[in-house]
């Protein structure tokens, strides 16, 4: 099955951080990053969409960030 996720952050190195492990543990980089400012916040965030292919079948109950 393919599986997917989106990792989101604030503009600073822990999204870097964040996109490194989950391409250290076999995820795929789908698509390009995006970048938009958080305006109730009043900080730009940063965006990226992961794949990855593992065997079983798709549940609700899979913990996406433990694959």
């Amino acid at each position: 099955m393919k599986l997917y996720r989106f990792l989101t952050e604030d503009d600073t190195s822990a999204f870097c951080h964040k996109v490194s492990e989950a391409l250290s543990k076999g995820w795929t980089l789908e698509g390009t990053p995006t970048y938009a400012f958080d305006a109730a916040r009043g900080v730009m965030r940063c965006g990226q969409a992961v794949t990855k292919e593992v065997p079983g079948t798709y549940s609700p109950d899979l913990k996406l960030g433990e694959q």
